[in-house]
């Protein structure tokens, strides 16, 4: 990207007004012509889908059911059938198709809905382990079946981004895309800078045999840090602490892309929408 530093003096204010309107001008121009890339993006998808079908992750996804990745876990498990024959993978849908995944009859695409929940700690982000007491799934009463789009682990608290949008899940959970995740961690110990130092450039986890990202970090007390990612590793933070000397002792994920955590209290969700929603879905590259 090429920067232009242009000095002026007092006398030159029309030609600031100027530029500035016409920096105006081709920002419109450039936000209008990405937000019909997407629609046009999204035309052809529904044209092609009528036509040569819709593979079935992406079908089980929009109907809300989890998002691709599961699908195709559901689908190799072998309890998802089209038309009465067990599903395989690469499968495609058509729109009189009958699709059944374990024994009930999925509908197809659903109306979106997002919600903004914050999982309490000692829930597990998970629709079925036996192994856990308290599961998202059963803590979250909603009309619409929803599914996290990221998870918290069973010691964390806060934000969850509860949807039954597939394709939304799907592209908030890809590492690639880079969409910020905000936290609040109390640590064991008082915070040095060479502590934030080592955190911001980004440190190699020998279990995972990867370098995290660099990220924003800032200390808001002797002993508590706020920390901006853009990927998700398992037990990323805790990982980054422990290999830094640290003990995480609370974490709590405060933002998801530019959804807040607000006022909401541990067990309470709010419906995302307006403005709030049309922003959220811009950031992940979808046509809402």
């Amino acid at each position: 990207m090429l920067f232009i530093i242009v000095v002026i003096t007092l006398n030159d204010k029309k030609s600031v007004c100027v530029l500035q309107k016409n920096m105006s001008r081709k920002n419109n121009k450039m936000n209008s012509k990405t937000n019909s890339n997407i629609k046009n993006q999204k035309q052809f998808e529904e044209k092609e889908d009528s036509l040569s079908g819709i593979r079935l992750n992406k079908y089980l996804a929009q109907a809300g059911i989890c998002s691709r990745r599961e699908a195709d876990q559901l689908i190799e498990s072998g309890v998802v059938y089209v038309n009465g024959a067990v599903a395989k993978a690469g499968d495609r849908v058509f729109p009189k198709d009958e699709v059944i995944c374990n024994h009930k009859v999925i509908s197809g695409k659903q109306d979106a809905v997002v919600l903004a929940y914050y999982k309490p700690v000692g829930v597990v982000c998970s629709q079925k382990d036996r192994h856990a007491d308290k599961l998202v799934s059963d803590q979250l009463q909603f009309p619409v079946r929803v599914t996290y789009a990221g998870r918290l682990d069973k010691d964390s608290e806060g934000l969850l981004l509860m949807t039954n949008d597939g394709n939304l899940i799907d592209k908030l959970m890809r590492g690639a895309n880079r969409h910020e995740k905000e936290y609040v961690v109390k640590v064991k110990k008082d915070i040095s800078d060479d502590f934030l130092s080592k955190m911001a450039n980004g440190i190699y986890l020998k279990e995972l045999e990867q370098t995290t990202r660099p990220c924003r970090i800032e200390a808001v007390g002797k002993r508590t840090f706020r920390i901006v990612l853009t990927q998700g590793l398992n037990r990323q933070i805790r990982r980054m602490c422990e290999a830094s000397g640290q003990e995480v002792l609370s974490l709590k994920r405060v933002r998801v892309a530019n959804v807040e955590l607000g006022k909401l209290k541990p067990g309470e969700y709010r419906v995302v929408s307006g403005e709030e929603l049309s922003m959220l879905y811009a950031e992940a590259g979808i046509q809402a």
